[in-house]
């Protein structure tokens, strides 16, 4: 991977060999409640370095210990690791120490910035698809329209394994010939009477009062 070929910020990261810190793991939760405690923790650390650094991270039952040069965190790590603290066995790890070049971290590239809702604009090249034409079937249409109340037509014929499809007309609800087809005009025809709707009386409250 060559990230200079593609345009790519680089950073240059640098992880030092001999790192200056200490991960303290699994301390007593003690260390973070009580003064004493954390007042003997720190003395075991400053006999190897006067000028040493304490960070704990309670959630983590952890802590950091940062010391002025890299022999003086080696050297408390050689005799305190594995040790008793406390009724609990501590465990010391090398903290590594990264550096970080640039101070500054390059924004992304808005290859896919149209992908963020609501997008704020369209790719280049981008248009609106047309909506396909709706399929007509043109000769279903005529057979349906060719048949009377009560026949029917079928659309797919049954296999062994798939059934058939048939459509059905419906008798007409007014009843009579429907062999026949009425010609006349509707707008000739007398429009049934609608039903009057009957107002409810108001309640006479006179009489009560």
């Amino acid at each position: 991977m060559q990230p200079a070929e593609r345009g790519e910020a680089t950073v240059d990261v640098k992880f030092t060999e001999l790192p200056s810190a200490l991960i303290a793991c699994k301390v007593p939760q003690s260390l973070f409640n009580e003064g004493g405690v954390k007042a003997g923790f720190e003395s075991l650390f400053r006999s190897f370095d006067p000028a040493v650094q304490f960070q704990y991270f309670k959630s983590f039952r952890r802590a950091r210990i940062s010391f002025s040069d890299a022999p003086a965190a080696a050297e408390a790590r050689l005799r305190l690791h594995k040790t008793d603290f406390n009724g609990k066995e501590m465990r010391l790890y090398f903290a590594q120490s990264v550096h970080i070049g640039s101070p500054r971290l390059m924004p992304p590239k808005p290859d896919k910035q149209f992908l963020i809702s609501p997008p704020a604009s369209p790719p280049v090249g981008w248009e609106q698809s047309n909506d396909a034409m709706p399929v007509i079937n043109y000769d279903l249409l005529c057979a349906i329209s060719k048949l009377g109340p009560g026949e029917q037509y079928e659309l797919q014929t049954a296999t062994p394994t798939t059934p058939s499809v048939v459509v059905h007309v419906c008798e007409d609800e007014r009843g009579g010939d429907t062999s026949t087809p009425d010609d006349s005009d509707p707008d000739d025809q007398p429009r049934p009477l609608r039903p009057r709707i009957v107002q409810t009386r108001r309640p006479d409250f006179g009489d009560n009062q």
